[in-house]
């Protein structure tokens, strides 16, 4: 049985992020996968690369050496058979978790040598989600499609052939007026949310019983 490991890298678990990459799983599940869903923000210490370079030493080439709740994450990512991964789009970029887990993810396997060029010991399917207050149709105005395809680069030389779903023009929050957010449009926000986002879940599964099935 194929296992899939999902991550939320939102800090909110049940709400746009949290619940395409929970349907992602789902998906996964129902094409025969193991799947295990683990939401970052609820980890009690993690942090990003502390550049220690442990992974560049002969005893743990390629492995992660910072201890922290994290590393667990990290391994077993290293043993999956394939990886869900979500996160919503702030500041024109990933969330802080993402980056977190990227940053660990990515670096240990970087050898920093003319031969081997990396640690890489197999290659997993990756289905990366993005969820973004801005509508997708933006994203080639305002370099977004750049920044997720610097990571959709990265994650196939370094992980493996890797989807992206975008989900833009998502409702932030079920009351605008408290916050009195005048520039949205509510009604559209949550009419979106009642005929579109149902969709995006469609989606979502969908791609994550692909991901199983590679």
């Amino acid at each position: 049985m194929k296992k899939i490991i999902a991550i939320n890298a939102s800090p909110r678990s049940e709400w746009n992020t949290g619940s395409l990459v929970r349907e992602a799983a789902k998906g996964a599940e129902s094409a025969g996968a193991e799947v295990e869903v683990i939401d970052l923000y609820k980890l009690k210490n993690f942090k990003g690369c502390v550049s220690c370079f442990g992974c560049k030493l002969p005893e743990h080439f390629g492995k992660c050496v910072y201890h922290d709740d994290l590393l667990p994450v990290l391994e077993k990512a290293e043993n999956a058979d394939g990886l869900i991964i979500g996160t919503p789009n702030y500041l024109g970029n990933v969330s802080s978790g993402f980056r977190a887990f990227y940053e660990r993810l990515i670096f240990q396997k970087i050898s920093y040598k003319k031969e081997p060029k990396n640690y890489v010991e197999k290659k997993i399917p990756v289905l990366l989600i993005m969820t973004s207050n801005v509508s997708e149709d933006f994203y080639t105005q305002i370099g977004y499609d750049k920044m997720l395809e610097d990571y959709k680069n990265r994650f196939e030389n370094m992980v493996g052939p890797t989807e992206i779903m975008i989900c833009g023009d998502t409702l932030q929050v079920d009351d605008y007026e408290k916050y009195d957010w005048t520039m949205f449009d509510p009604n559209a926000k949550k009419l979106r949310r009642e005929t579109v986002f149902p969709k995006e879940m469609e989606k979502a599964f969908s791609l994550g019983a692909e991901i199983a099935g590679k």
